[in-house]
């Protein structure tokens, strides 16, 4: 197989594989209009470790684009303050109420806009693959994923469960970006 250069940074694949082999911060951000989880997660080989979760709350009582700045605004705070290389999202899915769901892919924009501005890269996961990744299969309840992602990081400390949920994209994306890394080593 020959990989095209374009895939890649500048100057071929080598420094793109050990930049991973350093340490990666990786922030997951579960969007939602009310409540946008975000979670913190620091990669160094397999070490996973906890660095910070919390949640951008926006004010139900006021219009759409006022909570759409809020939502921007502290996602754009937050990855000032804990500098994430990487970006995971979970893509939205779609439900009964097509209003909500509009409004929910609203606010995943504004959870990918943030870091595409900052210059990040953007992955983005569906739910059943975040699931999969943290406890193992595809289809499981909160309460699992929570327990999953205090046994894997017991120091980690979250305020809401979109902050757990946001947690759990940053560990999907740490194995998914060990898996890439595991390929173009024996590639290169």
């Amino acid at each position: 197989m020959i990989l095209s250069e374009s895939r890649y940074p500048p100057f071929g694949i080598m420094p793109y594989v050990l930049r991973m082999q350093t340490p990666i911060r990786i922030i997951g951000i579960d969007p939602g209009l009310r409540r946008t989880g975000w979670g913190v997660v620091e990669v160094e080989g397999n070490a996973l470790r906890f660095v910070a979760a919390g949640t951008v709350r926006s004010d139900e009582k006021t219009e759409l684009a006022s909570r759409l700045c809020a939502l921007h605004d502290g996602l754009a705070a937050i990855i000032e303050s804990e500098r994430p290389h990487e970006a995971a999202v979970e893509q939205t899915f779609v439900n009964k109420d097509a209003s909500a769901t509009l409004k929910l892919g609203q606010a995943r924009g504004i959870a990918m806009l943030v870091p595409a501005r900052a210059g990040l890269a953007d992955a983005e996961y569906a739910p059943n693959a975040i699931k999969k990744a943290v406890i193992g299969v595809g289809h499981g309840e909160k309460r699992q994923i929570h327990m999953m992602v205090k046994v894997l990081m017991p120091r980690a400390v979250f305020d809401t469960d979109d902050a757990a949920d946001a947690l759990a994209i940053a560990i999907c994306h740490a194995h998914h970006r060990q898996s890439a890394t595991a390929r173009l080593m024996r590639l290169a």
